[in-house]
């Protein structure tokens, strides 16, 4: 996929564990891990909003695209 998720760095710049992460946004683990994956087909704005507040980041920290050959 062309899109990177890049949520286990900014896990890792905040020193915030993905279950933590999950019960600040109010999005599963489950679900949480596919998108840290990078396994997820599309993320819901207001999700990818509260990510960004609960790690005050811009989702341009988050999203990274990467082109393929």
């Amino acid at each position: 996929m062309a899109i990177q998720v890049n949520l286990d760095m900014m896990l890792a710049k905040r020193k915030m564990q993905l279950n933590e992460l999950s019960e600040v946004v109010d999005i599963t683990v489950s679900n949480l891990s596919i998108l840290k994956t990078g396994k997820a087909k599309a993320i819901r704005f207001s999700t990818l909003e509260a990510i960004c507040k609960a790690l005050e980041c811009q989702p341009g920290d988050l999203l990274e695209y990467v082109q393929e050959d």
